[in-house]
């Protein structure tokens, strides 16, 4: 009986968990049960329904990095040129040819889709594994003997292991419910809805690609300036050459620097940073300006939002205080948005395997090889904490297939009966 895996977020992760571990099975190798648990839909956050895009901006990563890039399987020995050879079947490349679409993206110069249109790849893929999804909010977190217990608002799902993965809300703002601040979910639906923003003073927090998507769509908007607030010296551009792109794909020396090091090479090409094709946008546009600090507080003054800054001049602190006609937060993905759902037998178990109190910097230095916490068990994935201990590929979109890789070669135990039951049903969990 095969362990169960339960993956929290029917994103590009998920998917591609879910193809390797199909393509195993054709194969007649043992491998998990694959069960997906998703609140919107497969690939939500790829359109407008998941508040983190309007869908029509480009994605920032080649799209033949896909679910199986880069190709290099190292789970079934003596088998993984056949493995790989079979995950192509669910390569972009493939999904363009599958829906007519090739020739025309060749012959356009190969241009980065869409998130819409990445979106629809990624739905085209799980729907050509026939993807376990379970439709549901997962709202508690919580351990049954060896086994988690995931609780949605009908169902408990026992699992082996879990993956979680996703940047969490998009609705959360720094001054919740005023017209004049709005949530990364806010602004995407007026610019789904094609609302134009009128504005003079407009400020937009953060220093990441959330907030430079934002920026680009601004472009188009009615406001005279647009003040960008980041804690950085200056808004930097991400390194894109091989040398920035290669630590990404293959993350082989990764664990050889030092730490200090993997977080210089991640501030430099990962966080905090714009792509070069917003950065060009921005030098042709008179309206950006830049601001250093982090927001330590908001009020509505005036009718206006005012903003107080924090900041460091040489050596000393420093706050100031700034009048915006409107404010866009977009600071960006919350890496620990799930601490909530773990319910005190979960957080204890967690604890207990970190020798500490439960933390972000806990757990992404916890992360081993198979990209789970160290020492918990059962197993707890965290993909997007990984960055620092593995590779700056596996939190984001630039390695699925290794990704798939780690996840599916770890050990998850004896497998047992896979249970759904629902709420009011009596049976046990196991």
């Amino acid at each position: 009986m095969s362990p169960t895996l339960a993956v929290i977020g029917a994103g590009a992760k998920a998917v591609a968990v879910a193809a390797k571990a199909a393509v195993l099975r054709e194969m007649g190798v043992d491998t998990p049960e694959v069960v997906v648990l998703e609140r919107a839909g497969v690939a939500a956050n790829w359109d407008s329904v998941g508040g983190w895009t309007d869908g029509q901006h480009r994605l920032g990563t080649n799209p033949e990095k896909d679910i199986g890039f880069p190709y290099r399987s190292a789970l079934v020995r003596r088998r993984n040129a056949e493995l790989d050879e079979r995950m192509t079947r669910y390569s972009w490349q493939s999904y363009l040819i599958a829906t007519g679409q090739f020739a025309e993206w060749v012959d356009r110069g190969r241009p980065a889709p869409t998130h819409r249109r990445w979106g629809q790849y990624l739905r085209w893929a799980a729907d050509r594994v026939s993807m376990n999804l379970v439709a549901g909010e997962v709202q508690r977190i919580a351990v049954d003997d060896d086994r988690w217990a995931l609780h949605t608002h009908e169902t408990v799902l026992a699992a082996d292991g879990v993956m979680i993965t996703g940047p969490g809300q998009a609705e959360r703002s720094i001054l919740p419910g005023h017209p004049r601040v709005l949530s990364i979910a806010q602004f995407w639906h007026r610019a789904a809805e094609h609302e134009r923003i009128a504005a003079e003073r407009v400020a937009v927090i953060g220093g990441g690609e959330t907030a430079a998507s934002m920026l680009n769509e601004l472009f188009r908007h009615r406001v005279s300036t647009i003040t960008v607030i980041s804690p950085t010296v200056t808004l930097f551009t991400r390194g894109e050459s091989f040398f920035e792109n290669t630590l990404f794909s293959d993350p082989t020396g990764w664990t050889g620097l030092t730490l200090p090091e993997r977080r210089d090479a991640m501030a430099r090409t990962d966080r905090g940073v714009f792509s070069a094709r917003v950065q060009d946008a921005l030098l042709a546009d008179d309206r950006i300006r830049h601001l250093r600090g982090r927001v330590a507080h908001a009020v509505a003054r005036d009718g206006r939002i005012r903003l107080t800054l924090n900041s460091d001049r040489g050596g000393e602190p420093l706050e100031t205080v700034h009048g915006f006609d409107l404010v866009i937060d977009g600071s960006g993905a919350d890496a620990l948005w799930f601490l909530p759902l773990f319910g005190q037998d979960a957080r204890d178990l967690l604890e207990l395997g970190l020798g500490g109190p439960l933390s972000g910097q806990a757990l992404e230095e916890s992360i081993g090889y198979d990209l789970a916490v160290s020492g918990v068990a059962p197993k707890l994935f965290l993909p997007g904490l990984s960055g620092l201990n593995q590779g700056p590929g596996f939190p984001n979109l630039s390695c699925l297939g290794l990704l798939s890789d780690r996840v599916l070669g770890a050990d998850l135990g004896a497998g047992h009966q896979p249970v759904t039951r629902r709420k009011d049903e009596r049976q046990p969990i196991r």
